[in-house]
């Protein structure tokens, strides 16, 4: 019996259809290897097939499945299944690499297959009967934590310069022990490699990376090797990163690649700008980076202070802040002040400023400039007031601001 297929109806028609005939399919890559390692469940399945791209859509649409050409050039059709995407690619061989991208025909020999493939962990097949097929010694790498390339490591990064990142990434995620040695040299010896990427990728990875569970030790390796200022375009300040990490797992905080981001490389906007570029982040990105210059709340700060820059830059600057500034403090993730800080960032109510210009006008405030600065002053003033939301407190606050 196929462990994968439990709880997954759709998979099981999925390889129901492909599966025989003249033609073969398995699960093939990530899944199988953290079914093995015991990672449990992805929610993403990859199938390897030896039939054709035209096949398989032939057989998908005969067995009732939605089959969508995602990647035909490159043999992958998305078979819809039940709700859910299942990735099938033929069987390929690359015959032509560039370091950045691969010419491949399809073929039906699964050495083969397994052969073009990066890591000997994500060359595992599993048939639909269960049956573990390992042609590159992939099993015994998955269950020891090793990230080995198949074949020599050289020839694998030249193929694409990517899997430098890619080996350092899926050690934070799956390694155990050191570094394999040969991967590691060959990654310094291909450093210059990663200039080639497109920057999209690059960031693709690197954000992967950043949550990774050994995400911090792992970027210190980088680090140390010279291939963390060539991706992020300067030095990292790892040592900030690892002491946030070890914020947000006292914190019970889920890792967050753009807060990990803002403490491996952020001091003043203009770093935020230039990793913007850099790495065509995102907007939204791109603006939690830049919200990280200037100063920062501290446990030093009133209550009332703290709320009060709380309310000026919204929760999730607030928090981005707080926390990176408690990781470059060097305090213990149990210290009080900033654990206290911590938790106004999470849990304090934001409040909403309760004025309108409708306030100033019945108090004969005409619309225009007057009126703005007017509403301007009586904001400061009921931030400084403490937030009061009526009575008196909020009356004095209208009656300053409208002389």
């Amino acid at each position: 019996m196929n462990p994968l297929l439990d709880g997954r109806p759709g998979l099981a028609r999925v390889l129901d259809a492909l599966d025989g005939d003249g033609e073969e399919a398995r699960i093939v890559g990530g899944a199988v290897r953290d079914w093995l390692t015991g990672r449990g469940k992805r929610s993403d399945i990859d199938i390897a097939t030896t039939a054709l791209p035209e096949e398989v859509t032939r057989r998908a649409k005969a067995a009732g499945l939605k089959p969508v050409p995602t990647g035909i050039e490159h043999g992958t059709v998305t078979v819809v299944a039940q709700g859910e995407p299942y990735e099938v690619t033929t069987l390929r061989e690359d015959v032509e690499t560039d370091g950045r991208r691969a010419r491949v025909v399809f073929g039906r020999d699964w050495a083969h297959d397994a052969q073009r493939r990066d890591f000997t962990m994500n060359a595992l097949y599993l048939t639909r009967s269960g049956e573990l097929v390992d042609l590159v010694g992939g099993e015994a790498d998955a269950r020891a934590g090793r990230v080995r390339f198949i074949g020599d490591a050289d020839t694998r990064i030249r193929e694409d310069y990517l899997r430098i990142l890619r080996l350092f990434r899926f050690h934070a995620v799956v390694g155990q022990g050191p570094l394999d040695a040969a991967a590691l040299a060959a990654a310094i010896r291909n450093r210059e490699g990663l200039a080639q990427l497109s920057r999209e990728r690059v960031r693709a990875e690197l954000m992967k990376l950043l949550v990774a569970p050994r995400a911090a030790e792992t970027l210190a390796q980088m680090a140390e090797a010279g291939l963390l200022a060539p991706v992020l375009g300067r030095e990292g300040d790892v040592a900030t990163l690892a002491r946030l990490a070890d914020i947000e797992a006292a914190l019970g905080l889920a890792p967050d690649a753009v807060r990990r981001l803002g403490a491996l490389a952020v001091r003043e906007e203009a770093d935020g700008e230039a990793l913007r570029e850099g790495l065509r982040l995102s907007n939204a990105e791109a603006l939690r980076l830049l919200a990280l210059a200037g100063p920062a709340p501290t446990p030093g700060m009133c209550e009332k202070g703290q709320r009060a820059f709380l309310y000026r830059m919204g929760r999730e600057a607030f928090q981005d802040r707080a926390l990176i500034a408690f990781a470059r403090s060097g305090a213990p993730p149990d210290t009080e002040g900033w654990r206290a800080l911590a938790a106004l960032a999470a849990d304090a109510p934001i409040p909403h400023f309760p004025l309108k210009a409708a306030d100033f006008i019945a108090r004969g405030l005409a619309p225009g400039p007057a009126l703005g600065a007017a509403l301007k002053r009586a904001e400061e003033a009921w931030i400084e007031a403490g937030f009061p939301m009526g009575g008196d407190a909020l009356e004095a606050v209208i009656a300053a601001a409208a002389e």
